[in-house]
């Protein structure tokens, strides 16, 4: 069988937030791109592990200031063209600015809103390797299930959520903190039958899951934890409860997590039904379909970005995106979320040297992924952030095409000119 063999000027790995930020970034730049996605759908997190909202594009000040635009401005655009945006919300505990999402609205959402740009996609298509050399990368080799296939480019965005390509490619990363220690995995729980009058108030709900343990019915690990009405006539109400302990590149803990994070949902759909007055009659409507996981990789950039730069609200001549959701660690399974806010509930300016792997001459880092300690990774990570970054590293690649360089100036200059706040 012959061997495909595919050429662009850009190609981002990954179809998360960041990914499509990058790819349609570097298409209006006037690039012929490429993403690629392993899962059958867009969306990363958003769809594979359905969570509820989209955090970071807004700030969490009263009044609250929009921290995000471009690309992802344009994907909320989108939404509300559909009936599926009605503007942020706050939330109940924490006091959060949130978009709240539905799985299969944004998974439909995000297949119209690539189609409007000149941008090919692949789904289903899982990279295994990168052909490199003096530190440059010159193709990726790909399967599906028809075989293997190349893709060749002059630069290339690694938007993978686990910096595949630059671990592939040779690039420097990180694994967890200082020890190695990841941050918890949870699996969604999306729940039906919900009484309209039930009170989710998270407070309520811990006090239900205690009484669940009180009374034997387990296993069940956080009680406190993000509780969402879903959007919609459906009335469904979205957990994140189920909580594990996961490296998310390592099956056989995937395995142990995904199947204990299952038996967690259905004592927490008991304990609902027996303490939760409203949940009499609930029923699960879906979990994942996969662990959400917070934290593997990340790149070693040009520059660290420390927790003192986004909690002191951080300022930087050359930024190209804004960070503006505070601290959330999940240190342990189980355990209680550590909050820490941004300096006046402000945003902090993420620099483009945080997206440029060390290593690799023509790879940019997008997303989770990017350079920065462990503290501020508990900020940078969430989805709305990764729009932002994602969108600067398409550009950058872009620019990068045909120049072999790209200035901070030059990126800045075209974000805004693609409407970006930064």
């Amino acid at each position: 069988m012959k061997t495909k063999k595919l050429a662009y000027d850009v190609v981002v790995v990954g179809g998360g937030s960041a990914g499509i930020g990058a790819a349609v970034g570097a298409s209006l730049a006037g690039k012929r791109v490429l993403l690629m996605e392993r899962n059958p759908y867009l969306g990363g997190q958003a769809t594979h592990s359905s969570l509820p909202a989209y955090c970071g594009f807004f700030t969490q000040a009263d009044p609250f200031e929009q921290a995000v635009g471009g690309v992802g401005q344009l994907v909320l655009d989108k939404m509300a063209s559909l009936g599926f945006y009605q503007g942020p919300r706050r939330t109940a505990k924490t006091g959060t600015v949130i978009v709240v999402l539905d799985t299969e609205a944004i998974k439909y959402a995000l297949d119209s809103f690539i189609g409007d740009y000149d941008v090919d996609v692949l789904l289903g298509a899982q990279v295994i390797s990168a052909a490199s050399g003096s530190g440059t990368i010159r193709s990726l080799e790909c399967h599906d299930d028809e075989g293997g296939f190349t893709v060749s480019a002059e630069v290339f965005v690694d938007a993978s959520g686990e910096a595949n390509v630059a671990a592939m490619a040779g690039g420097r990363y990180l694994l967890g903190d200082e020890r190695g220690h990841l941050q918890s995995g949870t699996l969604m729980l999306r729940v039906g039958g919900v009484s309209p009058a039930a009170d989710v108030h998270p407070d309520k709900v811990a006090e239900a899951v205690r009484k669940g343990k009180a009374n034997g019915i387990g296993p069940m690990t956080k009680e406190l934890g993000t509780v969402i009405r879903a959007p919609g006539l459906s009335g469904d109400v979205m957990f994140i409860l189920p909580d594990e302990a996961v490296n998310g590149l390592d099956a056989q803990s995937i395995t142990q997590a995904e199947m204990s994070a299952r038996r967690q949902a259905w004592a927490y759909l008991e304990t609902f039904r027996r303490f939760l007055p409203g949940c009499e009659k609930c029923y699960i409507v879906q979990t994942g379909p996969k662990i959400g996981i917070r934290e593997t990789r990340r790149i070693i950039g040009d520059y660290t970005l420390t927790a003192e730069d986004v909690l002191e609200a951080g300022r930087f001549p050359d930024a190209i995106a804004r960070g503006a959701w505070p601290v959330e660690s999940h240190p342990e399974a189980g355990g209680a979320n550590v909050w820490q806010p941004i300096r006046d509930q402000s945003y902090y300016e993420i620099p483009l040297r945080c997206l440029k792997v060390q290593g690799v001459k023509n790879l940019w880092a997008a997303g989770r992924i990017i350079s920065c300690d462990p503290t501020a990774f508990a900020s940078v990570r969430v989805m709305g952030t990764c729009f932002a970054t994602g969108h600067a590293a398409g550009i950058a690649a872009a620019l990068y095409s045909g120049n072999s360089s790209a200035d901070a100036e030059t990126v800045r200059q075209e974000l805004l000119r693609q409407k970006a706040i930064i």
